[in-house]
């Protein structure tokens, strides 16, 4: 970060001498000078080179005015302002706050006012770096000798091997020096939340709105567990969304305790829906609990917030109409929401605090932020007990964190805050609507078919879509609550050929998982695919030449797929899979007999009835799992499941919801849940390449889909 720009439109810098030494005394000292053409290009220049490190710009030429301009942009960015030896500076009281020095123009003076200006670069990075990072920076640099783990000692031992010679110059030097032991004291402890660590998560507390954080470095699989460790002891009953995380799942088989499944709808598309509000009242807990044996009043609630497909609920009415004093958002996949007022009441930090209540938000700070993988959060905001919660957090917690994924989590946070952290969400949002209207006009010019987006038919203005009751043609979902579930704008859903969102099936149709793989074959990966739609996550990471690329992917698809070309050309890698299934088929063929398959098994129905009914609870998923290690299971054919209580969590992925949980039997009343979890083995089974996984089923050698049942078989 060593970038100066020097604003000049009267030429009054080149012409002065002093400036002129000035300019050779910074590029001496490292600094990089550039000089935009006038204040358009300047204010472009700051806001797309992030490593600019100040402004130098004749204060009669440009005076305050511009400086506003930068101001917007970073408040924090110094600004070098030139008097000559007349002029006085013009500032009222709002000014003062902007970051602005003033100089005078004098011969002789350009040694001393460089060093001034490299004072202020330094006082500039060091005020914008985080406590631990900075910390973590300068230890870097103190090149210590250590006598501790990791046993690497700073990348030394990759670099005595060939192989670990390749691993270092690959990663980089400052990474492996980064990597250091909890034995560094002046670091401080995670675990503890002693020293840079506890500044880091006060830090990213006062950021997010919180009361208390937590930094996780096992990412928000560990987050979840945390937290519904602490506030769901062994024995009481918890309010968990079906829909939620296999964390959470494997929550319940960690702990005994008692799960009261709140029952998300599906669109016929297949898309994830939210808990109805009705499902959220007094009196419908209280039937569950009555019907629900071992069931108390539950302690204990938790939300999936956003939903897999981009459904924000109003957590505003959830956290102070749900009648359970203590409720957890796991809001993995929406980190940013506290940071931009489209989501002012969908986000769980703004919830102002409620007497007797606490809340939980975790969040996968790495998944739509800039942060290392297993980065996560966990904020608080309420009152708990905060020994007893950080014994839980250490039974998770690793004894020797990363530290640079401690990092990144901090400087995710840093990244957010001012002007600079709001115009990252904003633009993260305008180019998600930039994408979503490319769409919409080429799919209204097109010649035939195109693709087409999951979104209202009015979408001039970034906002959170309502879904309201009486528009189920855009979204599908039957009896929707008003002021109750949004759609976020950087969770765009492609949708494919096939099938409308309220169920009605084409006579031909493109199934969302060629297109997938066409895209994958180019390099696109796609976040969630379902039978006829595509997923694509617009975080602060997405700039145009993606979006655009994109773009440039489907309209290949389109010409491939128009022109009938061959499987074994455009797909080569599926080919390989199976040459003679493949050898003579065109995309269209293979798009129709998949299209075919799943007509045949009514797609529709099939998602309505199978989340409409939940298998049969016989005993919890701590209860059964514990039969598992125990030695008191069986190994049978997915089509004799029912009727044989399940041993293990079935979970089709993506999107790595459950379909039966341990100690759950499949009835009469709930066999779509089996005839869906079916109708994806046999896609898989005729069309290679095309299998989903699902955790839990075992295919054996030769192409039986298998899953584990409790031996002993439950009473009549």
């Amino acid at each position: 970060m060593n970038t100066l720009a020097i604003m000049d439109t009267q030429d009054v810098f080149h012409q002065n001498q002093p400036i002129r030494e000035l300019k050779n005394r910074l590029s001496e000292q490292g600094f990089q000078i550039v000089c935009p053409q006038d204040a358009r290009d300047l204010l472009q220049l700051i806001d797309h080179d992030p490593r600019v490190c100040g402004v130098i710009v004749d204060w009669e030429a440009h005076g305050e005015a511009l400086c506003i301009k930068i101001n917007e942009i970073n408040e924090k960015l110094p600004v070098y302002a030139f008097l000559n030896g007349h002029a006085t500076p013009d500032l009222n009281l709002s000014q003062l706050p902007m970051a602005v020095w003033f100089f005078e123009y004098a011969p002789g003076t350009a040694a001393d006012i460089a060093q001034r200006i490299q004072q202020y670069t330094r006082e500039y990075i060091d005020d914008m770096l985080p406590p631990l990072t900075r910390a973590l920076f300068t230890y870097v640099r103190e090149g210590k000798y250590t006598f501790c783990t990791p046993g690497h000692m700073a990348g030394t031992a990759f670099q005595k091997s060939p192989v670990g010679s390749l691993f270092y110059d690959f990663f980089g030097a400052n990474t492996m020096k980064a990597d250091i032991s909890v034995s560094v004291t002046e670091l401080g402890s995670l675990l503890d939340h002693s020293g840079p660590h506890r500044d880091a998560e006060q830090y990213i507390a006062r950021t997010f709105g919180a009361e208390q954080s937590y930094i996780v470095t096992n990412g928000t699989s560990t987050s979840n567990k945390i937290v519904g460790m602490y506030a769901a002891p062994a024995g009481s009953t918890v309010l968990i969304d079906r829909n939620c995380h296999k964390s959470l799942t494997h929550l319940l088989m960690m702990t005994d305790i008692v799960p009261l499944w709140l029952k998300p709808t599906r669109n016929p598309l297949g898309m994830l829906g939210g808990i109805s509000r009705a499902s959220l009242s007094e009196e419908r807990i209280a039937q569950q609990v009555a019907q629900t044996p071992r069931a108390s009043w539950p302690v204990h609630a938790v939300i999936t917030h956003s939903t897999y497909d981009g459904l924000l609920y109003n957590v505003q009415h959830i956290a102070r109409d749900l009648p359970v004093s203590s409720i957890h958002f796991d809001a993995a996949w929406v980190p940013y929401t506290y940071f931009h007022p489209i989501y002012a009441q969908l986000s769980a930090m703004r919830i102002e605090r409620i007497p007797g209540k606490v809340i939980y938000e975790t969040q996968s700070t790495h998944k739509l932020l800039a942060a290392f993988s297993q980065a996560s959060m966990i904020h608080i905001k309420g009152d708990y007990d905060r020994q007893a919660f950080n014994d839980t957090y250490k039974m998770h917690a690793s004894t020797s964190p990363n530290y640079a994924i401690v990092a990144s989590t901090e400087t995710a946070a840093a990244m957010l805050r001012g002007n600079p952290g709001k115009r990252l969400i904003a633009r993260a949002i305008e180019r998600a609507m930039q994408f979503r209207r490319e769409i919409k006009r080429l799919r209204e010019e097109s010649d035939g078919w195109f693709f087409d987006i999951w979104q209202p038919e009015e979408i001039a203005e970034p906002r959170c879509w309502p879904l309201l009751p009486g528009e189920e043609g855009w979204h599908g979902f039957r009896e929707a609550d008003a002021d109750h579930l949004f759609l976020d704008p950087v969770k765009v859903t492609l949708l494919t050929p096939g099938m409308r969102a309220t169920g009605e099936m084409s006579d031909e149709g493109i199934p969302a998982a060629l297109v997938a793989k066409f895209l994958d074959a180019r390099g696109i990966v796609v976040e969630k695919t379902g039978p006829y739609h595509l997923l694509f996550l617009f975080s602060i990471g997405i700039d145009n030449t993606k979006a655009m690329g994109l773009v440039r992917a489907l309209c290949d698809f389109k010409r491939a797929y128009d022109n009938q070309q061959m499987v074994k050309s455009t797909l080569p890698t599926l080919y390989a899979q199976s040459p003679d299934d493949y050898q003579q088929m065109t995309l269209p063929a293979l798009a129709q007999g998949i299209h075919r398959l799943i007509q045949q098994h009514e797609l529709p129905r099939l998602m309505q009835q199978a989340f409409d009914v939940l298998p049969t609870a016989v005993m919890t998923p701590y209860q059964a799992f514990q039969q598992q290690l125990t030695d008191g299971v069986d190994t049978v054919a997915i089509g004799d499941l029912p009727g044989r209580v399940a041993a293990a969590m079935l979970l089709p992925l993506p999107p790595g919801v459950p379909l039966v949980m341990p100690g759950e039997m499949i009835t009469e009343a709930s066999r779509p849940v089996l005839d869906f979890l079916l109708m994806l083995c046999r896609i898989g089974e005729r069309y290679p390449g095309f299998a989903t996984d699902i955790h839990g089923v075992q295919r054996t050698d030769d192409g039986q889909y298998r899953v584990r049942v409790l031996r002993q078989r439950p009473r009549e």
